[in-house]
């Protein structure tokens, strides 16, 4: 297997260490860069295709040509029958220009948060300020606070992360076919 060269487009602790460990449980060679890129969508996405949207610009805004790949990880809201849920989404970008994109966990927010985000406010400070903690996203996440830390922001990167290289060795997107194995 060949040394992937890759990019997280980010340098948020909590999608840095969800690619380093899935790339690690799946013991891949690798060399993971970070880059801090915009996601060309609101700092608060609102929608399911804005969310998608943010992941997929900051997966090709961070492939260069010494990559292999590029992983972008979003996280937004959107609402659903009335109710706001959570949301997030991520997108490999490879360097023949293939695309894979997955979706996580969803869960409806408390409406008092719900609220806030209606109003403009940003889900990362939101949380701070409802769990009296400081840097949420970089850590537990909205997640980890919403479910008494049974899943955490990390974790639920990784579920994104895992689907996305599943795809990616697979070779399923509908561009063209990958390569089955490194």
């Amino acid at each position: 297997m060949k040394k992937i060269m890759a990019a997280i487009a980010s340098g948020n602790p909590a999608k840095v260490n969800a690619v380093t460990a899935v790339f690690e449980k799946f013991q891949f060679d690798f060399e993971l860069v970070t880059k801090d890129v915009d996601s060309g969508v609101s700092a608060q996405p609102i929608t399911l295709e804005e969310t998608r949207l943010g992941a997929i610009n900051r997966s090709k805004a961070a492939l260069t040509d010494s990559l292999d790949v590029a992983i972008g990880l979003e996280g937004g809201v959107y609402e659903l029958e009335g109710e706001m849920y959570l949301c997030n989404w991520g997108a490999l970008v490879t360097s023949e220009g293939r695309l894979y994109t997955a979706a996580g966990a969803q869960i409806p927010l408390p409406e008092e948060i719900a609220l806030r985000l209606r109003a403009g406010n940003e889900l990362g400070l939101v949380m701070d300020e409802y769990a009296d903690e400081i840097g949420v996203r970089t850590h537990k996440g909205a997640i980890g606070i919403l479910t008494a830390e049974y899943v955490n922001r990390n974790e639920m990167f990784e579920h994104i992360v895992s689907l996305l290289l599943g795809q990616y060795i697979q070779g399923s997107d509908s561009v063209a076919s990958a390569p089955k194995h490194l």
